[in-house]
């Protein structure tokens, strides 16, 4: 459980800071104690709310073939500015870009750490 987290924590971390190279408007006010706050509340507020949310919301996810998910995703982001003062996650377009951004970094980071694990291991990655 403790490196669930810290995997998820890191791949946050490195998604939050590249959707902030690519976007202008997304930013942390360039401290990284805000950045890894960020990171850490958008980690809890993804192992938690965010499942609690898309229980709630099944019906809409079906209805809409997925984009209720995807709105879920993004309101965790607007949910992390709001909490984390001097992070800023700018306008729609911009949380749709940085949302876009923070999947496919995270699926990166996932895919590497499962190579590193099944290395470990001395087994294969690929299932």
């Amino acid at each position: 459980m403790i490196r669930d987290f810290a995997v998820r924590f890191v791949g946050n971390l490195a998604a939050l800071w590249v959707a902030s190279l690519i976007f202008s408007e997304f930013t942390y006010g360039d401290q990284f104690g805000v950045l890894v706050l960020a990171a850490v509340v958008f980690t809890i507020v993804n192992w938690f709310i965010k499942p609690v949310l898309s229980i709630l919301s099944i019906p809409f996810i079906i209805i809409t073939f997925g984009i209720a998910y995807f709105v879920i995703n993004m309101l965790m982001l607007v949910l992390t500015d709001a909490v984390v003062g001097e992070f800023e996650v700018g306008g729609f377009w911009t949380v749709v870009g940085a949302t876009i951004v923070i999947w496919f970094v995270n699926v990166v980071v996932s895919a590497l750490f499962r190579d590193v694990q099944a290395s470990w291991r001395g087994g294969s990655a690929r299932y």
